[in-house]
């Protein structure tokens, strides 16, 4: 059976045949695209017109977004500014620390007895002179363990309950504990080796709620809400029971998106991690694919925690944090490039890009791979030399652009300063040097919302409204290049996605308007008309 949408536009981002009126489906894949006259020869067709009066593109790619979203609001939102749960619910934000004591307290009242609390999306960078510490927990919440993770996930705020359950208190000088005046740790923690002693405790992390059928079908219905057809879970443990839940979700028919985890390679011994991704790849499937690895080198810029070169942070703050020794980061480069595998590098710090580049460098020296497009995550800051360098090295850049918005404000004035700042997401740069480039919202850090980050790469504005490196700008065409095929070929996907071409999946988003006709601050407040995953049509609520 051969399906023929309608449409008043579609947009393939096939240079052959950059847009038509109409695109033929058979077996979930495109036939043909074209005017409908020239697909007459397919033989018999059935011409849908539910879009006729649409607009379609390619499916959105989220080439870096954690299921994490589709369980974090099993718990407390507290947040800086309102946000969306995958059920469409608006939650409020929070602007003072005494708005968050009430709602923890009121939450609180809400628990069985002795059942930890936990919350997140707190972010400290909004509450100038204000410090989330323990003795602020404890104020009205003193009987229970209380976890508080902050919005990028690398920091969490404690309760002195939570700390006696840990052995924190006897290990302060574990990299990360921060101290009070009184030397004692004050509840913060940074970067994971802090924070696991925390999850040892509770008996569980919370990454590994991934491994829910329940997660991953909210995760799924929150990003077809916004448009994405393929989306990844860029720090997945995989447990024999988060396998299994993959598996389950992607094989039902039902299942509105293509999922792509990656292994977090920090949780595994090398040999054993590589074996491990290996194994799962017998698993892939249409919806489902296995082989991505995740490293986790620095923390988060806003958080204190990168790792930055000179002249360091512009405040003056002390470095960031390593989540692992330098040389084990590049260890893990050579062993799992010598493997085969393809690699996704978190780094914010230029530091961190200066660390990775020199490891792949030295992979790409003694086992040399054409094509292995090693991505380099976030990017926050990164400099002109070591993008010339990600060119030459063949590696990829994903870069969190929604940073811009949420964080830009602070970065001018505290981290990085106004020249500095200027080049966080040197998204434009980035294209004319040839370097394959993709951006993206790290959800549940930055709400799933594909049009936003366009926005955020064309706008480059903060949440003052300022202008933020207006150089790096990208046009509508770019834009919607990162978030479609550019997303696809960090994946080793663009093959099947990204684009409307014969052969490929039959992934659309259909929205009401012309994103060629628009206004750029137009974008952030389209509604998703519909998604449409191998020809299967999946219609949100009007």
């Amino acid at each position: 059976m051969i399906t023929v949408f309608e449409a008043k536009r579609i947009i393939t981002m096939d240079p052959s045949l950059p847009e038509a009126t109409h695109i033929a489906v058979k077996d979930g894949k495109v036939l043909a695209v074209g005017p409908l006259e020239e697909l007459q020869d397919l033989g018999p067709i059935t011409v849908d017109k539910q879009f006729a009066d649409s607009y379609l593109y390619p499916g959105f790619v989220e080439g870096h977004s954690h299921a994490l979203e589709g369980a974090m609001w099993n718990y407390l939102y507290l947040g800086y500014y309102p946000r969306h749960d995958p059920h469409g619910k608006l939650w409020s934000g929070n602007q003072n620390l005494e708005q968050i004591q009430n709602k923890l307290q009121e939450y609180e009242r809400q628990l069985p007895p002795g059942e930890p609390l936990i919350a997140w999306g707190f972010d400290p960078v909004y509450f100038e002179g204000e410090r989330l510490d323990k003795t602020v927990i404890d104020a009205v919440v003193p009987d229970r363990p209380v976890v508080v993770f902050h919005a990028n996930l690398h920091l969490m705020t404690i309760n002195s309950q939570m700390l006696a359950k840990t052995s924190l208190s006897q290990n302060a000088d574990i990299e990360g504990v921060m101290l009070g005046q009184d030397g004692k740790p004050n509840g913060e923690l940074r970067e994971m080796a802090a924070m696991f002693a925390v999850f040892e405790a509770l008996g569980r992390s919370i990454f590994e709620e991934a491994a829910s059928t329940l997660t991953l079908e909210n995760y799924a219905k929150a990003a077809q809400r916004t448009g994405i057809t393929t989306i990844t879970d860029l720090y997945n443990p995989l447990s024999d029971k988060g396998v299994e839940a993959m598996k389950s979700v992607t094989n039902s028919d039902d299942y509105p998106v293509r999922l792509v985890p990656a292994m977090g390679a920090l949780d595994w011994q090398n040999h054993q991690g590589i074996e491990r991704v290996l194994s799962c790849q017998k698993d892939n499937n249409d919806k489902l694919k296995f082989g991505l690895v995740k490293v986790m080198t620095d923390g988060s810029i806003q958080g204190f925690s990168a790792r930055m070169l000179w002249p360091g942070y512009h405040n003056g703050h002390e470095n960031g944090i390593w989540n692992a020794p330098p040389e084990t980061l590049r260890q893990i480069v050579l062993d799992y490039h010598q493997a085969g595998l393809q690699l996704h590098i978190h780094t914010n710090g230029d530091e961190a890009v200066e660390l990775m580049l020199d490891a792949i460098e030295e992979a790409q020296t003694l086992w040399y791979r054409p094509d292995h497009r090693h991505t380099l995550q976030h990017c926050q800051f990164i400099s002109q030399a070591q993008m010339r360098r990600a060119a030459k090295l063949g590696v990829c850049l994903n870069m969190f652009v929604n940073h811009i918005y949420y964080w830009g404000d602070i970065h001018r004035d505290k981290t990085l300063g106004y020249s500095r700042s200027r080049r966080m997401q040197p998204l434009a740069s980035a294209l004319a040097l040839n370097v394959p480039v993709a951006m993206h919202c790290d959800a549940p850090v930055t709400p799933l919302g594909p049009l936003f980050s366009m926005w955020c790469s064309m706008a480059r504005q903060t949440a003052s409204g300022k202008s933020f490196g207006e150089h790096e700008a990208l046009n509508i065409q770019q834009a919607l290049y990162a978030m479609t095929l550019g997303a696809a070929y960090t994946l080793h996907l663009d093959h099947k996605v990204g684009s409307l071409e014969v052969g490929k999946y039959a992934d659309m988003v259909v929205l009401d308007h012309d994103l060629y006709e628009l206004d750029v601050d137009e974008l952030p407040d389209l509604e998703v008309r519909a998604t449409v995953l191998g020809g299967k049509v999946y219609a949100n609520a009007s």
